[in-house]
Order: structure tokens, then sequence, then C-alpha cells
């Protein structure tokens, strides 16, 4: 059995464990990883990680929690495995996918992190949704 490089021995952490999994999604498309990895791109990738996170909807439809977290997993590595066939391709990185959805994600709550107010599900949505407008307008 192979080995990952560069990671610790048994993961303890929650940042550890992702980095486990990130290094493992991008493992699998090297050459000493696996042929079928290889073999698909970050759009086939993507596609599966619709079907997941369909699977997903249905654990938590059912209730099972195990089930709910296997799904979830699931859901989480397919969408690494896009990452790392993307970064192959050159379409983008990891961090730079952090960085720009944290800063989309406190831009939306502009009622938490921003001049904006609101204080109900409703009024936050509406909130959501003009600052999704002036993006698509070029005014984030």
């Amino acid at each position: 059995m192979n080995s990952l490089p560069h990671l610790p021995t048994t993961p303890q952490s929650e940042a550890e464990w992702f980095d486990a999994l990130v290094a493992l999604a991008r493992y699998l498309r090297t050459p000493e990883g696996c042929p079928w990895d290889r073999e698909h791109s970050s759009r086939d990738f993507a596609r599966y990680a619709g079907e997941e996170a369909a699977e997903l909807g249905e654990a938590l439809e059912e209730g099972d929690d195990a089930h709910i977290e296997e799904e979830w997993g699931d859901t989480l590595f397919t969408l690494l495995a896009t990452l790392a066939a993307a970064e192959e391709e050159g379409r983008f990185s990891l961090r730079h996918a952090l960085e720009v959805t944290h800063e989309k994600m406190i831009r939306r709550h502009a009622h938490i992190f921003g001049d904006h107010e609101a204080t109900t599900p409703e009024e936050v949505a509406q909130v959501w949704k003009d600052v999704k407008a002036r993006e698509k307008l070029g005014d984030a």
C-alpha cells in the first residue's frame, strides 16, 4: 500500500484531516495513484459531485445520521477530486477558491458584516438577493 507524503501519520485536527483529504484527492491523480481518477476531468467530477449532493439530500430526508455523515463525506471528497483535476487543468487553486469564497460569503452577509439591516430570514434573503444582483452588475 502506498503512503501519502508530508502528512501526519494519524491526523488529529479538522485542519489535518482536511489537508489529508486534499492530499489524497491530488495523489490519486498522480502516476502512482488511480487510473480512474486520472482519466476524469473537473467537469466529470463536478457531475459526480451533483450526484453525491443528491444522495446527501436523500440521506437528510431519511434522517439516518450515519448515512448523512457518509454522504456528506462523499460529496466533499468528490468536490476535492474536482479541485485536484481543476488545478491540473490550470482552472483555479484551492487557496484562491477558498479566499474568493470567504470574501463572497462576507459580502453576501451584509446584514452582519456591512451596513444592511435584516432581522428575519425573509429580510436576510432579500439582502442576499440585493448583494448578488449588485455583484452581477459589477458593483460589488
